[in-house]
């Protein structure tokens, strides 16, 4: 949901959300025009939506047929029944224009690893969101990513919000029970994988779009060889760009193709993205 003042209209935050929105792959946005109890003009409001409308055209959404709902957050909280229906909609229009996510159970599983902790006497607890496929207790998985040779262990249990399961799927946030680990044998950024489904690497060639300083990125071109951090998952890694031939530089706004090196590899596969 894309919170818009309709006092103030987009502002530079709003075109960011908008962005990183699309960056990281939400394929539905629905705007609630918020404050509209400030507003006397109407025609006011009905510019301010068609700002956002055409904001959200620009970076590749359906503008002219995204849903705004118009009404006022403090209003609702004071228990007016016109804002309090407003907020009723927003919800209705989330159910009936979102479509329910499919859940990737069907692929071998993947599930970048966000935190590691032990617990005394039972073991080495991985945590994250399952990205795709299923873990069950009993099954044997691979640890892989950032250090030179995968690992493979058993998973022992696994819980979500402190509840225990038989199993976990695609789109669960669980801790992974996982037997004969040691704490320091895993880490953030390295994923928990079906074994042999996916492997580590440290080269890969990309298509990349270089963010304009307007959209919160660089100011500046980039040349050969310029060393960034890449953002795989739940890790970060330093890499070096090599720019095809013929190609000086990169200006902000470019799309190029690149070759990376990474200084560790991590699990990557075609397809993977990164920012």
């Amino acid at each position: 949901i894309l919170v818009v003042s309709a006092t103030d209209g987009p502002m530079p935050q709003t075109r960011e959300h908008i962005l990183l929105s699309r960056q990281v792959g939400v394929k539905y946005l629905i705007v609630f025009l918020n404050k509209i109890d400030l507003v006397d003009d109407e025609e006011l409001i009905d510019l301010v939506e068609m700002e956002v409308r055409e904001l959200l055209s620009e970076y590749g959404f359906p503008g002219d047929d995204t849903p705004v709902i118009k009404g006022s957050a403090l209003k609702a909280l004071q228990g007016d029944p016109d804002a309090e229906a407003a907020i009723m909609e927003l919800m209705d229009t989330v159910d009936e224009y979102i479509p329910t996510p499919e859940r990737d159970t069907d692929k071998p599983l993947l599930l970048p690893v966000e935190d590691v902790f032990s617990i005394t006497g039972r073991g080495t607890v991985a945590s994250g969101r399952i990205d795709r496929g299923a873990v069950r207790v009993g099954d044997e998985i691979e640890i892989v990513g950032i250090k030179p040779e995968t690992q493979k262990a058993v998973v022992t249990g696994v819980e979500m919000f402190r509840k225990t399961l038989d199993y976990g799927e695609a789109g669960d946030n669980v801790g992974v029970l996982l037997r004969g680990i040691q704490r320091e044998d895993i880490e953030r950024g390295q994923v928990i994988a079906k074994p042999g489904s996916i492997t580590p690497h440290t080269k890969f060639k990309a298509e990349v779009y270089v963010l304009t300083k307007e959209e919160g990125g660089r100011h500046t071109p980039f040349f050969n060889n310029y060393r960034p951090q890449f953002y795989f998952r739940t890790t970060d890694v330093t890499g070096t760009i090599v720019l095809p031939g013929g190609t000086e530089m990169v200006m902000p706004g470019d799309n190029v193709t690149i070759d990376v090196e990474l200084i560790h590899p991590v699990a990557i596969e075609n397809g993977t993205t990164f920012s």
